[in-house]
């Protein structure tokens, strides 16, 4: 983790992006809050709930049927 005070980042903003892609990064200022800085992933425009499925032996009768069940206990 590297850590640059604000008068660093500000200087030299390339370079803490830079670094952002191999270890994390923390902005300090000088009243000592802290800022960490993450790179965004490059697949902006996939959905979070794009997510590959999973082979199973369950039937759509027992997944149904679980699901079902688990809302009942809820209540």
């Amino acid at each position: 983790m590297r850590i640059y005070n604000y008068l660093e980042a500000q200087q030299d903003l390339s370079a803490v992006l830079n670094t952002t892609l191999s270890q994390g990064v923390i902005v300090r200022k000088r009243n000592g809050q802290r800022f960490k800085i993450i790179p965004v992933k490059e697949n902006m425009n996939q959905s979070p709930f794009d997510v590959s499925g999973i082979n199973t032996d369950i039937t759509t009768e027992k997944l149904v049927e679980t699901l079902k069940q688990s809302r009942v206990r809820l209540e």
